[in-house]
């Protein structure tokens, strides 16, 4: 009588081979991850800074009283959250506030809402925040991207 089954040669053979190709898809699912990330940064940057253009064409065109604004602002957010709790609008006596973000966006590098800004007077290569408003936006995290370049210079 003939025994059906597999060896144990056999199922080692097996085994290895699928080692093996487990060991070539996971840096490939490696790299699939980091892209999505790469790409939800992207769109938080953007979403971001579109909401603060909005926010200084709104101070342009009258939309919002200069008077809430610090004098050396020129016209954009004093903080990040100022866009999602919004501010008076002029020449409105409902109270109604002018909203620019629903909520701040998560730094999928990061996993929060600490964000590193630069203000109108800072120098374009600075890493501290001057704290007179919210001109620019970007990540904390220091590492480098797939194309070769820093997520901070994103």
């Amino acid at each position: 009588m003939t025994q059906k089954g597999y060896t144990f040669i056999e199922l080692i053979v097996v085994t290895t081979i699928l080692m093996i190709l487990a060991s070539a898809v996971m840096p490939l699912a490696q790299v699939v991850s980091q892209r999505q990330r790469e790409a939800e940064l992207r769109r938080a940057l953007r979403d971001m800074r579109t909401a603060i253009d909005q926010f200084k064409n709104a101070v342009d065109q009258g939309r919002i009283p200069t008077t809430e604004l610090e004098p050396e602002n020129e016209g954009y957010p004093p903080e990040l959250d100022t866009l999602v709790q919004g501010i008076s609008a002029a020449n409105d006596a409902s109270g109604r506030k002018l909203k620019f973000l629903r909520r701040l966006p998560i730094d999928p590098m990061t996993n929060s809402t600490d964000w590193a800004l630069r203000s109108y007077q800072d120098s374009p290569t600075s890493t501290t925040w001057g704290r007179q408003n919210v001109f620019d936006v970007y990540t904390k995290y220091g590492g480098t991207a797939l194309d070769g370049t820093k997520y901070s210079d994103w």
